[in-house]
């Protein structure tokens, strides 16, 4: 069984993987007569193939205990995918490059400060939506369309923070 140790998420170390959504690390500029602040294009939204199209949901997860014990990890070929918690809920990050294997020594485990979201790259292998101390609502932007985007990889491991 792999062991990770769960890392504090940063832009710079989560950079193979995909993007940190994160308002407080970005540059904001007024809309809306001044009242409101844009924090603009905070992650890049992939959608590939025929008939791609990109789909906005609320995912509701339930809370996992640590250690977190996994047997596979899964990816999205043809999009991106992104998770952005609404109510400041931490989740466990795993994840690993693309590629049509998983090389251990390239899995990582990060843990969020309930501000910070996440967006995978198209292809990145990641673990499920591992919400912590209380059920987590997630605002979801990821692909829709045509063609089978899910590939499941096993891979035993545990995470620790």
């Amino acid at each position: 069984m792999l062991e990770l140790k769960a890392e504090p998420l940063t832009a710079e170390a989560f950079a193979p993987f995909g993007d940190v959504i994160d308002a407080r690390a970005s540059e904001w500029f007024p809309i809306n007569a001044g009242r409101t602040r844009r924090y603009h294009d905070l992650a890049r939204v992939e959608t590939l193939g025929e008939e791609a199209r990109t789909l906005i949901s609320i995912f509701v997860s339930q809370p996992v205990a640590i250690p977190l014990d996994l047997d596979f990890l899964e990816r999205h070929r043809l999009g991106s995918q992104a998770f952005m918690p609404l109510h400041e809920e931490r989740f466990v990050v795993v994840v690993a490059p693309p590629g049509d294997e998983i090389d251990p020594a390239e899995v990582r485990a990060f843990v969020t400060d309930g501000r910070q979201g996440v967006n995978y790259r198209a292809g990145t292998w990641h673990a499920i939506q591992s919400v912590l101390e209380r059920e987590g609502e997630f605002l979801v932007v990821d692909r829709g369309g045509e063609g089978s985007n899910c590939d499941e990889h096993p891979l035993a491991l545990r995470v620790t923070l």
